[in-house]
């Protein structure tokens, strides 16, 4: 049997993020802007604008903030045209990152409106601060220290070669995708040829040795696939296939379809922007490809990944891992909300989600069964033993070898009192 999306289900979460980031103060036009002391130049204002457009393409309605913002962003601009420190010595690995964020959200804003000056934006953050970047990611740090450093929002550690770095690691990479977007609107071939050099650097590194950051690793690949689509260049694809089978197969990917916020660390936390872009990276690839096998990872992704990413907010937290080498069985919310980044990314996976809903159904056959892995599951859809708090949300519960199972309840119907306290158990060994 087949189990579409609920259009009803999907409706209420996009209307819960539109509210999150229309009524709170922390997405208002006097808080959107970053301090300057903050370590991630562009990386809120970025992710707030790509998040206000995600939901004007979904219902045509602007959230005021969008606007306001391009009003007040010359004067946040430096001499250079963009945000932050203007630094020849060495480059920012976190400037980088952030500004690849800003790049998105303003070229999904000038394809939608076709605005002039935020065109030039694009042109002068493209030239004056990753330009310079030529020629100098094969002196990218790969040779580290083994530590656990990084919290939910990661920070500089220190510096090594030309680099600034992050606790993120590899997040000077994600601009693969903000870049990728600037070539497909101006066709710049040099923005091309920076585009090649750091795929392949990327692509060369060790990412489950290195640890690197699984979001920035995804966030790549989509790059690459929008490089793909932009010019049908076969290396393109093929990165982001050995992306997406490095995460799938290689220790990226929870049981339940979630992340592991850096590869080997099993005792760190989900993030909801990387199952966002797992999502997208798995259902591209299908379309291209017309592989049943990512269709059904991305469907299995938003009916278990999703489960419990999202909040009784509207905003999105990190949850507990449940995968090998974990010392949790169970799921449950590590952080309420990433409101810096998580809950104004999920907008752009919701508005991806509604665009390609019809792909992403699960199959079910009425059975639920243990598989190798200690999960109970009936086919697309996983099942948990939730605690008491948590059975008034469930969907409908059955009973497996004496147990009363549940597909994992979902957290946006759950009161944060409950989300901060109940567990789910997942693993049954």
């Amino acid at each position: 049997m087949i189990k579409h999306i609920n259009e009803k289900e999907l409706s209420t979460r996009i209307a819960l993020n539109f509210k999150r980031l229309a009524e709170s103060s922390y997405y208002q036009i006097n808080e959107v802007f970053a301090p300057e002391t903050y370590d991630w130049p562009a990386d809120k204002e970025g992710r707030a604008l790509l998040a206000f457009v995600s939901h004007y393409k979904i219902s045509g309605e602007k959230i005021p903030c969008m606007t306001e913002m391009l009003e007040k962003l010359p004067s946040k601009l430096n001499e250079k045209g963009y945000l932050g420190t203007i630094r020849s010595d060495v480059i920012l690995e976190q400037q980088l990152s952030g500004h690849s964020w800003l790049l998105r959200g303003l070229c999904e804003y000038y394809e939608q409106f076709g605005d002039k000056f935020v065109l030039e934006v694009i042109k002068s953050i493209t030239e004056n601060l990753f330009m310079r970047t030529k020629g100098l990611y094969a002196t990218y740090p790969i040779d580290r220290t083994e530590k656990d450093e990084g919290g939910v929002s990661g920070n500089e550690i220190g510096y090594c070669n030309n680099w600034l770095l992050s606790s993120d690691i590899g997040c000077a990479f994600m601009s693969v995708d903000g870049l990728s977007h600037v070539y497909k609107i101006t066709k710049n071939e040099a923005v091309k040829e920076l585009l090649d050099e750091m795929i392949e650097v990327y692509l060369s590194i060790d990412k489950v040795k290195l640890r690197v950051q699984t979001h920035c690793t995804l966030t790549a690949a989509r790059g690459m696939m929008r490089m793909y689509s932009v010019t049908a260049e076969e290396k393109y694809i093929n990165g982001a296939k050995e992306i997406y089978d490095l995460y799938v197969n290689g220790g990226g990917m929870t049981y339940t379809y979630q992340n592991l916020n850096w590869w080997n660390r099993p005792d760190t936390w989900t993030e909801p922007c990387a199952v966002v872009d797992s999502l997208m990276l798995a259902l591209e690839l299908y379309k291209e490809t017309e592989n049943e096998a990512y269709r059904k990872t991305a469907a299995r992704i938003y009916h278990n990944g999703f489960a419990t990413l999202q909040r009784d907010n509207g905003g999105a937290g990190t949850d507990t891992l449940v995968t090998e080498g974990s010392p949790w069985e169970y799921l449950k919310a590590r952080t309420y909300e990433a409101e810096f980044c998580c809950s104004m990314r999920l907008a752009e996976g919701l508005w991806y989600i509604n665009e390609n809903k019809a792909l992403l159904y699960a199959e079910i056959f009425g059975k639920v069964e243990k598989n190798e892995n200690g999960i109970y599951l009936d086919s697309d859809i996983i099942y948990s033993l939730p605690d008491e708090s948590l059975l008034p949300y469930a969907e409908e519960t059955v009973l497996v070898d004496g147990m009363k199972l549940t597909p994992i309840v979902k957290y946006y119907r759950v009161p944060k009192e409950i989300i901060l306290s109940a567990e789910q158990k997942i693993l049954f060994r």
